[in-house]
């Protein structure tokens, strides 16, 4: 960085000057000297910074050691206190990857609680009185409600997608359509990931049609697997077409070759009665001939990050052997919340103790009175803030339900003192942060993905920023 000729930046101390004094000695008692050298190094170094873009910016002396020790003081509590924190979405996206996907009801949260703060009988066999598999806990609940001989989890679907196909189809071929070889969030695109497991990808079809015959033709002596994978975050419509699961499966058993199916989303609800068009139940795919699935937990599931293997006993067994199936084996703190989810599931309760499915399945009308509600209760105090109640439109997101939405009403806001980014910025940088959506002029809050207990302390966050 250029040298300015700022009369602040020559009056710049010395480092070790800084490292000397009280405020640095309070916080090296706390820590360590190496560590508190480190901050003050950032501190000047931000410090040089300021005064190279203002070089007219001038402190008298004290100011400026003011402003260092002031500034010393909120470094050191940027990286003393996490920075993982709760926020408010107000975006109206169920499934917000940027901010954690689904979150987890309070009967999951104590289990979650009690099994974190405690020992537990993880990979221990209660009954025998002898070393247990962590593989029955989640397990043993799939393969009840989807009806299937074996399951297992790992720790996320790339996980899971990677491990069939290293174990199952590595050294080989692995058919998949033209038209699925999708990339979902953050680059991760499926034809990389058949490359790393060690499979060779064998393209089939084009991009809107893929028929049976393509399939057929595909098939040499080196076809291991054959992947079909449903295009959660994206819909081509129009000129297009692909062989049933049904057909699929005959053509495989016929060649004797697994197909398996990544469904992503993993949805285990109905989701026409939201007037959204249906994803696929793992349980179907397992029923038309499928010899494998796999999918998320954390998604529409509404569970916990997992990926989770479902189906065929013979390919599962393979899977289990994988010594890579340690390496992404869940741990005890997302199994203990996946098992939650899943009990609700089993017991028909997903609709009371799982968020998203409360959210999803949320009308229009209860979001309106909400709305109604944090507008009356902000009406009597003095505000820059104007509030109307709007229809709008909030998505199920997570890369599932593409091009569709769920009707809401939205809380639109102004404010007479800054503009709508600057509101936004207030909004996100509050505490908790409340993350809203902007639309030209004005500010969004949907309160569909806020949760009920939260409408006061938004209601307080907004009396505050707008004074």
């Amino acid at each position: 960085m250029a040298r300015t000729s700022s009369p602040a930046y020559r009056r710049i101390p010395a480092v070790d000057r800084i490292v000397d004094t009280p405020g640095a000695a309070a916080l090296i008692s706390r820590t360590s000297r190496p560590f508190v050298t480190f901050l003050v190094r950032r501190v000047l170094e931000n410090l040089r910074r300021e005064l190279a873009e203002n070089p007219e910016k001038e402190w008298p002396a004290p100011t400026l050691e003011d402003h260092i020790q002031q500034a010393l003081q909120q470094e050191f509590r940027s990286w003393a206190c996490p920075t993982l924190k709760k926020v408010i979405n107000a975006t109206g996206v169920v499934l917000h990857t940027n901010l954690g996907r689904a979150p987890v009801g309070e009967t999951a949260r104590r289990q979650l609680a009690e099994v974190a703060s405690n020992y537990s009988n993880l990979e221990f066999d209660l009954g025998r009185g002898s070393r247990g598999k962590r593989d029955v806990i989640a397990g043993r609940l799939l393969e009840t409600i989807l009806n299937c001989p074996r399951a297992l989890v790992v720790n996320n679907n790339a996980a899971a997608v990677f491990l069939i196909l290293n174990s199952l189809a590595e050294g080989g071929e692995v058919l998949i359509s033209r038209g699925e070889m999708i990339e979902i969030g953050d680059s991760f695109r499926v034809p990389d990931i058949l490359r790393k497991s060690g499979a060779r990808l064998k393209e089939v079809g084009t991009t809107n049609k893929t028929h049976l015959s393509d399939y057929r033709r595909g098939f040499s002596d080196e076809t291991r697997l054959v992947l079909r994978v449903h295009p959660s975050n994206f819909k081509i419509s129009g000129f297009t077409s692909k062989p049933s699961l049904q057909e699929l499966s005959a053509l495989c058993a016929s060649r004797s070759v697994p197909l398996v199916e990544d469904l992503g989303s993993g949805c285990l609800i109905d989701l026409e009665a939201e007037r959204i068009e249906p994803e696929p139940h793992p349980r179907e795919s397992l029923s038309r001939g499928a010899d494998l699935v796999c999918f998320s937990g954390d998604k529409l599931l509404g569970g916990s990050q997992a990926g989770i293997i479902a189906g065929s006993s013979r390919y599962l067994q393979r899977i289990r052997q994988n010594p890579l199936f340690r390496a992404l084996r869940l741990d005890k703190l997302a199994l203990a919340v996946l098992e939650s989810t899943l009990i609700a599931y089993l017991t028909r309760r997903e609709e009371l103790e799982i968020p998203v499915v409360q959210m999803i399945r949320m009308d229009a009308g209860r979001l309106k009175k909400r709305a109604d509600d944090l507008v009356a209760r902000l009406s009597g105090l003095r505000t820059d803030l104007t509030m109307e109640v709007v229809e709008g439109a909030s998505v199920i997101g997570g890369g599932s339900t593409p091009s569709q939405s769920l009707p809401s009403r939205l809380l639109r806001l102004r404010s007479s003192a800054t503009s709508a980014a600057g509101l936004e910025a207030m909004l996100r940088q509050s505490d908790p942060p409340v993350l809203a959506r902007l639309d030209r002029d004005a500010v969004l809050l949907d309160l569909r993905t806020v949760f009920p207990a939260d409408d006061a302390r938004l209601a307080d966050i907004l009396s505050r920023i707008g004074r």
